[in-house]
């Protein structure tokens, strides 16, 4: 039994119809506060594989303010794993401080470690993850995203009976593991929309690896420049979303995705269907670091809860 276990179910919550179109907006951030939305779905049946195996640490990637570092740091913790972390960029090693993430993954007992990009492209298959699994017994290697068999297993299940009803899923897009496991679980009338956070063609092949189903797209038109990249019409509407419906969204993932679909509907683009289920994937841990940058480029703030 893990903390897994002890989690609160999800909801479904619906906006105002939007030109004949009705979006319900499935609130996986509120599974949990820290191991939230795809997060949770990706790491449970994987913290509960290494504990019947006797992993005894666990390895993985990240950003400087990824969410999925936060959540494994802090699973890790929950289940008694210690957890390393291999952080993109090193300059980041004499700047914790300047990272939420980085400093609440630390005070879980992640140990850090800060290489060069170069370095970091070659993740699970680079010189010092070799190195550190010769010195580690039973060492387990997550992969940057948490996007494996096993989280694919875990992302299947956040659609359930009652979902029957959509004729459309959307999902936000980062290493494709939370939309393959939608695909899996939908019915074939159904259709799966996918919103790439990151400007990052080969995604698409990730997603077929793990799903032998055709009803999916992936849309690349509302990355806003890139990963973590954002525009002052982006956190208008975000703000805007918020004050009419108290959903936070995030700027890296949801809060693209929501302003592609409004943006679809709005230009008559949209064509698949008219009961639309977006999945709200958490990613809300990332805000306040977010608006330290928004308030050095002199962009307007994500207001929450005010």
């Amino acid at each position: 039994m893990t903390f897994f276990n002890a989690v609160k179910s999800t909801t479904n919550q619906s906006l105002d119809i939007l030109e004949g179109h009705r979006i319900t907006v499935k609130r996986e951030d509120l599974i949990h506060k820290v191991v939230s939305g795809n997060k949770f779905r990706k790491l449970r049946y994987n913290f509960e594989d290494y504990l019947l195996n006797d992993k005894v640490s666990v390895l993985t990637f990240g950003g400087a303010f990824s969410n999925h570092l936060a959540a494994t740091a802090y699973a890790g913790k929950m289940c008694k794993i210690p957890t390393i972390g291999i952080v993109r960029g090193e300059e980041w090693e004499n700047k914790v401080e300047g990272s939420r993430t980085l400093n609440f993954c630390r005070s879980q007992g992640m140990d850090l470690r800060f290489v060069s990009r170069a370095v970091y492209r070659e993740k699970e298959k680079g010189s010092l993850v070799k190195e550190l699994q010769s010195k580690m017994r039973n060492l387990a290697v997550l992969p940057e995203g948490g996007t494996n068999e096993l989280a694919v297993k875990g992302c299947e299940e956040i659609l359930t009976e009652a979902d029957q009803q959509f004729d459309a899923i959307c999902c936000c897009i980062g290493t494709g593991g939370t939309m393959a496991g939608l695909v899996n679980s939908t019915l074939n009338q159904q259709f799966v929309l996918g919103f790439n956070a990151l400007n990052n063609p080969e995604v698409s092949k990730t997603i077929k690896a793990f799903t032998q189903k055709e009803n999916w797209s992936v849309f690349s038109n509302y990355t806003f420049g890139g990963y973590a990249k954002v525009s002052e019409e982006l956190i208008v509407f975000m703000n805007n979303f918020y004050q009419q419906y108290q959903i936070p969204l995030d700027p890296i993932y949801t809060g693209k995705m929501l302003f592609g679909i409004f943006d679809l509907i709005k230009s008559k683009q949209w064509s698949w269907g008219k009961n639309i289920l977006v999945i709200h994937s958490g990613g809300l841990q990332g805000i306040e670091p977010m608006n330290l940058q928004l308030k050095k480029k002199r962009l307007p703030l994500l207001h929450y809860g005010e």
